[in-house]
């Protein structure tokens, strides 16, 4: 894991060098100012893959049950509104820990927080695995069960926090939207691999515990590349005038800054709403079709889908926001566009035999809709800086998981039993009809799009201190400049 060797003939986009030539005589107050080089180490693209892979185990592990859900209740003998907490839990869990998580983040740094991380989600994969052997008592199953998602649930804002403060340590500027897209897309890919994988497994093999094992290996194999492979949170020199700088806010007066931002404010409530109406949407997709007909498989092709269209969207969305800085007008036009996916979506569902239709919004609503999850994270700290990266991603995961535990009541409770209906390929006696609830998931995905078109305004703080501080090295350094 070396450095990475500038060629001969310049520097990267983010280095900056003192040019040969006499010094200029500075004032005495300016006396301490030197010419600043950043650098950016190999080792940063294998704690990436470490995160993605961490990321993608955790999200596998969150919605194992959700596109087999009455298969695994009459598996663990419990209804499948009792499987719906295999999920739920996770945002149970999460909320209480989600203020502990970003203080150590923030405080402790990156090594200790991923493995950590790491180890919880091994044990919560570990932990499943055991609840579904021969030898425990069928009464029993369900707790072990539910035991091992509340573990990997408390892992959740350990790893999920990351991505912002990933990109902002180690990597370069021109590269930080990309890092964090890739991290955060590991997790919706959890989410896609668990969409294809369960069904798939669960439909050829017909034994939970060759699920849970598959599952379990990943999580394995990220704690041990964790443990042994992140030697230090940060990189021996910054790689970006950010970075060098390192003036993140004590965590406590860092809340209290974000809570007075009207801008973050803004971003928290209509982001935290678009991060639980993914939650729903992935959760109760096999719920809300399986009563028109459409049967499991289906529903995970349709799952896989909008995390596949998602994470294209979101590589072409960060290339092009790492090109042109420009996270805000980016954000507005896939918003727009994504409002349109789900209202299309909220509307074939309800139809009968339209399977080319209901797979071609849930791709446009990917595409548009969750490609943007990580430039908004990327906003948040633009928009808060200086507050610490954890922070400001932080408090909008916190408060999408309160949200995503309200939405997924409210539309469980608009749900109606229906005394008949010949189509449905549902679990028996678990047949209702999901009309209102999923056009209630449309208007609040569509309001929040409004709210923020109109209202949302703001200044990229962090760049504008990088900006300043490349201006002051080039006044301070007799010609420092970097070369393109």
């Amino acid at each position: 894991m070396g450095d990475e060797k500038p060629p001969d003939v310049g520097f990267s986009s983010d280095e900056v060098r003192k040019e040969p030539g006499p010094d200029p005589q500075p004032c005495s107050d300016e006396a301490d100012h030197v010419a600043i080089r950043f650098k950016v180490y190999r080792r940063r693209w294998f704690i990436l893959l470490v995160l993605c892979l961490l990321n993608c185990s955790n999200a596998m592990s969150w919605l194992t049950f959700a596109p087999v859900a009455d298969e695994s209740g009459a598996a663990l003998g419990v209804s499948v509104d009792q499987v719906n907490w295999l999920s739920l839990v996770y945002m149970v869990t999460a909320i209480p820990l989600a203020a502990i998580s970003t203080w150590m983040l923030d405080t402790c740094g990156l090594r200790p927080t991923l493995i950590l991380g790491a180890w919880l989600n091994m044990l919560g994969a570990v932990c499943r695995v055991v609840g579904v052997l021969h030898w425990v008592p069928p009464a029993w199953r369900f707790g072990v069960v539910l035991g091992g998602q509340v573990v990997c649930g408390a892992a959740q804002p350990l790893v999920i926090f990351t991505p912002t403060k990933l990109a902002a340590v180690w990597f370069p500027r021109q590269q930080r939207a990309t890092a964090n897209m890739a991290a955060s897309m590991a997790n919706p890919l959890g989410v896609l691999i668990a969409n294809l994988l369960s069904p798939l497994l669960l439909s050829s093999s017909g034994d939970l515990f060759i699920l849970l094992l598959v599952y379990s290996t990943p999580a394995v194999l990220a704690c041990f590349l964790a443990t042994l492979g992140i030697r230090s949170s940060a990189p021996p020199t910054p790689p970006s005038p950010s970075a060098q700088n390192s003036t993140s806010e004590p965590f406590l007066k860092g809340v209290r800054m974000l809570l007075r931002n009207r801008a973050y404010l803004l971003l928290l409530v209509c982001f935290g709403s678009g991060v639980a109406v993914f939650t729903c949407f992935s959760s109760l997709l096999e719920q809300m079709l399986c009563v028109k007909g459409y049967t499991n498989d289906f529903a995970g092709l349709c799952g896989a889908l909008f995390i596949l269209c998602g994470a294209l969207g979101a590589a072409a969305l960060g290339a092009y926001v790492d090109r042109t800085r420009k996270f805000t007008e980016a954000i507005k036009v896939n918003m727009c566009l994504s409002s349109i996916g789900c209202s299309a979506f909220a509307v074939f569902s309800q139809m009968r035999s339209q399977r080319v239709c209901v797979a071609l919004v849930c791709c446009a609503f990917g595409l548009f809709g969750f490609s943007i999850y990580p430039i908004g994270m990327e906003l948040s700290v633009e928009c808060s800086y200086p507050v610490g990266e954890a922070t400001s991603a932080g408090l909008i995961f916190i408060a999408g998981q309160v949200l995503s535990m309200l939405y997924m009541f409210l539309l469980q409770a608009l749900t109606r039993p229906l005394a008949d209906s010949p189509l449905s390929v549902c679990a028996e006696g678990e047949t209702f009809s999901w009309r209102v609830p999923v056009l209630v998931l449309a208007g609040l995905w569509c309001l929040g799009t409004c709210v923020f078109v109109c209202f949302f305004r703001t200044e990229y703080k962090r760049l504008q201190a990088e900006e300043e501080t490349e201006e002051d090295g080039e006044k301070y350094n007799g010609g420092a400049h970097t070369i393109q």
